[in-house]
């Protein structure tokens, strides 16, 4: 069942969901390290999500598969929007499992993207890959399900990583939202407070649970959890190369920051000398505008790489404003 124009060309690194900002910079690295990378999408361009036997020609035989499909949470939770968050999850996973049970030659790592947000809402200390005590919600009952196609059934021949990843600093809708922010002169703290009831984060998938209470007052010291887009690129090469590693594994950098840290040195690297602080009075109809959810700068998101510590991976970008900076000088 192997492509036979990757047999020719060496190693080769399937993509699942390649056609996004991580995909990119991953095809990139992966290909200046020798691999001929393939990508399934939507409409390909080498395999279809609805085509599982061409799904399964570029996964038998593969080095490496990563999953990465999934659409993006900068979005309004909607009831249509929340059914094809977890759907575009699930149902790629699934494809990906079920392909590598059937590979004669299955690849030897499978990495799938996750989330860190299934962690508790955290003020007292960072969460590990050793907290077991998860989040309940829309967004963690998404994680959730994902993780459990990502480990479902034996896979004997291949090692298993889900790639719990925070926000990510570098390329993508995040990281601009941020940059605007600063730049307009609304980039001081975000405070969580009361708000009107809703049900967009109910509970959801085949499990669902209770969304935790909302419009906890952290004045502005809910934690950001972040990683620079060169170290989550190096984490995957680190993990590739180290199988003595599988299971969930923390993309986050070493030290979460506070909100209030985190708009100051936006401040900083965008020159402002200044930024008006924003209410859950505030943000929620802006938010209502931009067609996204508070949740995504209100949750205290406090995460620790402590499996990629222990294992001597060495962070290139350890401190957030030195990485926002190098973010703005590529722009």
């Amino acid at each position: 069942m192997t492509d036979a124009r990757s047999s020719r060309s060496g190693r080769r690194a399937v993509l699942g969901g390649g056609t996004g900002a991580l995909g990119g910079a991953l095809a990139r690295a992966l290909t200046e390290d020798g691999y001929e990378v393939r990508v399934i999408g939507r409409s390909g361009p080498d395999a279809r999500w609805d085509d599982p036997d061409g799904i399964l020609r570029l996964v038998d035989g593969a080095d490496l598969v990563i999953g990465l499909a999934g659409k993006s949470v900068n979005a309004r939770y909607t009831d249509a929007n929340r059914d094809e968050i977890l759907r575009s999850r699930v149902d790629t996973t699934r494809a990906l499992n079920e392909a590598i049970a059937r590979a004669e030659r299955p690849p030897a790592v499978w990495m799938n993207a996750s989330t860190a947000t299934l962690y508790r809402y955290a003020l007292d200390r960072a969460q590990t890959e050793q907290d077991t005590v998860f989040d309940t919600g829309f967004s963690p009952d998404v994680g959730r399900a994902w993780e459990a196609e990502l480990f479902r059934g034996d896979l004997p021949g291949t090692r298993r990583i889900a790639l719990r990843t925070t926000i990510v600093l570098g390329e993508g809708p995040v990281g601009d939202l941020l940059f605007r922010l600063a730049r307009l002169g609304v980039g001081g703290p975000q405070h969580d407070g009361w708000w009107f009831p809703h049900n967009r984060y109910r509970g959801i998938g085949p499990h669902p649970t209770e969304p935790r209470q909302q419009g906890v007052r952290s004045h502005g010291r809910q934690r950001f959890s972040w990683i620079h887009i060169d170290d989550f690129v190096g984490a995957v090469r680190f993990l590739r190369d180290h199988p003595e590693i599988d299971g969930p594994v923390n993309l986050a950098a070493p030290r979460a920051v506070e909100n209030r840290e985190l708009m100051a040195a936006l401040r900083r690297t965008v020159g402002m000398p200044f930024g008006l602080p924003a209410w859950r009075f505030m943000l929620e109809p802006a938010m209502w505008v931009l067609r996204t959810e508070s949740e995504l700068i209100l949750k205290s998101r406090w995460v620790a790489p402590g499996v990629l510590t222990d294992a001597g991976y060495t962070f290139g970008h350890p401190e957030l404003e030195e990485a926002l900076r190098d973010i703005r000088a590529r722009r």
